[in-house]
């Protein structure tokens, strides 16, 4: 295990030197090969990129939230090609079509709220599951760019103000209190949820009368 976490530190020690001197882009790069294929401790590239240059921070966290709605288009479109053959083989089409019917009610903070939480939250998940039930392109990046602006904001403001030590004790205390986390992110889910149907009868009522 230790051995893979050199591994895993050397690996990222080289992408950061190879990618510094692109800048801005570098963090781009970065966060679309993250949402799209090969795992990147993003929110660590983030943080060093802030935390040197702190007077120019808003701009990667853009960068990083742009490359992160862009890159998941690959996983989105992977559920899209093929997801619902997939999860047909698990659930039956009464199930399916309720759940469809849940997503499409709410899909936006479905997708934007995992966005905004670090890892270990399952993201990809929820990436391919917005593609299996065909959320729209516009809404799909504007949800995870929204969850990243929010996400890369908070953690460059942490840093600036505390050090980079502070993204490496929350991840540690994510993954200690991993089952709190989930639980947390159920919690807000469904107020959020609860939220946004009371809106929508709200002004049903409103027009009928």
């Amino acid at each position: 295990m230790k051995h893979l976490l050199a591994l895993y530190k050397k690996y990222s020690g080289l992408l950061l030197k190879a990618l510094e001197p692109l800048g801005f882009w570098g963090i781009f790069l970065l966060s679309a090969l993250d949402s799209s294929s090969i795992p990147v401790p993003i929110d660590a590239f983030v943080a060093f990129y802030s935390w040197s240059h702190p007077h120019r921070f808003y701009l990667y966290v853009i960068l990083a939230s742009l490359g992160s709605a862009i890159g998941g288009l690959v996983p989105y479109y992977i559920g899209r090609a093929g997801g619902e053959i997939f999860l047909l083989k698990r659930i039956n089409r009464a199930r399916y079509e309720a759940l469809l019917d849940k997503f499409e009610r709410q899909e936006f903070l479905a997708l934007m709220v995992p966005s905004m939480l670090p890892p270990p939250t399952p993201w990809k998940l929820f990436v391919f599951g917005a593609g299996v039930f065909e959320m729209r392109v516009a809404n799909f990046l504007l949800a995870v760019f929204t969850g990243r602006i929010i996400r890369f904001g908070v953690e460059s403001l942490l840093v600036i103000r505390y050090g980079p030590q502070i993204i490496h004790e929350l991840t540690i205390l994510a993954h200690r209190h991993l089952i709190l986390l989930l639980a947390g992110l159920a919690i807000i889910f469904a107020l959020l949820i609860i939220y946004v149907i009371r809106k929508s009868k709200a002004k049903k009522c409103g027009t009928s009368d």
